[in-house]
């Protein structure tokens, strides 16, 4: 008689080690797949914080230009004057006081503008309103040229007095 060799028997240890060991491997796989999953989320993020830092906005600074300003207008053939105070709005401290050294060359430009304006402009709204934009284009101007930066972000008319 000729010996059988024994057939598995299904379901016993053999089979249950195996089943816990394929567990076991499915567990390090989904493990290692979510936290590589976290770490590259980790890094993208990280790496687009460094390439665009959060800009804060710095603390206005105001430089009144004093005296103000006295100008002669012609209105129906008889001088008319206009006072104009006003103040620049910036805000870094180094380039005001570098705009500062220009201030003769500023003021003068200034004075050549407001005398370009007639007495029915300056009554009108906007007639104010582009004075101001046209006002605060010439002293970025002159800042760039003189500066290299635009150093103020506007220019503020706190009175204007016509007479």
């Amino acid at each position: 008689m000729a010996i059988k060799p024994k057939a598995p028997v299904l379901g016993g240890a053999d089979s249950s080690k195996r089943k816990l060991r394929n567990i076991v491997i499915a567990a390090v796989i989904l493990l290692i797949t979510v936290g590589g999953s976290v770490a590259a989320t980790w890094y993208v993020l990280n790496q687009r914080a460094a390439e665009n830092p959060v800009y804060v906005k710095q603390q206005a600074i105001y430089t009144a230009l004093v005296p103000s300003f006295v100008v002669t207008i012609n209105h129906q053939g008889r001088a008319r004057y206009m006072q104009v105070s006003m103040t620049m709005m910036g805000r870094d401290p180094a380039q005001m006081e570098a705009l500062k050294l220009h201030m003769p060359m500023l003021r003068n430009k200034l004075v050549m503008l407001l005398s370009e304006y007639s007495f029915e402009q300056l009554t009108q709204a906007d007639g104010k309103a582009l004075l101001i934009e046209q006002a605060t284009n010439t002293v970025q101007t002159i800042a760039k040229q003189q500066v290299g930066a635009p150093v103020i972000e506007r220019l503020l008319f706190n009175n204007i007095v016509l007479q």
